[in-house]
């Protein structure tokens, strides 16, 4: 009658290549955005850096005698957040050196999905970023070299693109992170498909918020807060990076502690430091603590005895 087994005992329908398809989907917009406005070179961009993380994955099992596992799209997404994080600008060689970077450095070289201790995209821009800085800050918005909203508020000069045209998506920036509407159509459909919870992404955005509008570029409370969160990377970050079920939280509350760490150390990157952008390097640095997070907002154990 009874069938022994190991736990887990609770299991659902839910599979790695059921949720990575969601993520392709919820992606679809910001896609077709970045192709609008940025041209067909995005596309190019975006296909070679999904091709070569595919690749990768692909080479380093066959190499090392592994299953193949590209069928679970994991590398797909991997490729797709790599390319929304690289300007269009950039020449055709550097989504592959990411992609292969992304995938077998910080993804295979830790044991592969799963077990990498930093999200693969976010770790392969950050090294591309200190390896070939000028093509990595090299913007354009139909074809002509521009400055990003965050650049132009770091530096005090140049005239700044409206609330409109960020939110839309037609400004200097990356490929996948200057339409704040597509990004936001994707991200309700994860929240539908429960893929993601609304914790980490609002205390992200929320911490963000409220700090840029009480700490002010130029003084306390001068904050321009909806400008600062609808510039830049923020909505990426928030809603498809710290979620990364592998580098974030486990626990309700850990992932809220998780987004308002990324949100803090986002705000003080960029108004006190050299960088415009602070997004990648804020969910890079608190994806490190995530084993401490997880440790002191682990659930209780009913029946522990003390």
């Amino acid at each position: 009658m009874y069938t022994v087994s190991s736990s887990p005992h609770i299991k659902s329908n839910d599979s790695v290549q059921g949720i990575m398809r969601d993520v392709i989907i919820a992606l679809i917009p910001a896609t077709f955005a970045g192709i609008y406005f940025f041209g067909m070179k995005a596309f190019l961009v975006t296909l070679l850096s999904v091709l070569s993380c595919i690749a990768a994955e692909a080479l380093w099992q066959k190499l090392t005698h592994r299953k193949v596992t590209i069928g679970d799209l994991s590398a797909v997404v991997t490729g797709l957040l790599l390319a929304f994080n690289l300007p269009a600008a950039v020449p055709l060689w550097l989504p592959v050196i990411g992609g292969f970077f992304a995938i077998i450095i910080v993804k295979q070289f830790f044991g592969g999905i799963g077990q990498n201790i930093m999200n693969p995209a976010l770790a392969a821009r950050a090294f591309l970023l200190a390896s070939w800085p000028v093509h990595m800050t090299n913007f354009t918005v139909d074809g002509v070299s521009a400055a990003t909203s965050l650049g132009i508020l770091k530096s005090g000069s140049g005239q700044l693109p409206s609330l409109i045209s960020n939110f839309v998506g037609n400004q200097g920036g990356c490929i996948g992170e200057t339409s704040v509407i597509a990004l936001l159509i994707g991200g309700a459909y994860l929240l539908y498909r429960k893929v993601i919870t609304w914790h980490t992404p609002v205390a992200y955005i929320g911490s963000v918020f409220i700090l840029t509008l009480i700490l002010g570029r130029d003084s306390l409370m001068t904050g321009n807060a909806i400008y600062e969160i609808c510039s830049g990377g923020l909505m990426i970050g928030a809603i498809y990076m710290a979620t990364d079920y592998t580098t974030s939280p486990m626990t309700k509350k850990g992932q809220v502690i998780f987004g308002i760490g990324c949100g803090v150390l986002t705000t003080i990157i960029r108004l006190y430091g050299g960088y415009a952008e602070g997004v990648s390097y804020a969910i890079l640095i608190m994806s490190l603590f995530v084993p401490f997070i997880d440790k002191f907002t682990a659930l209780r154990i009913f029946g522990e005895v003390k």
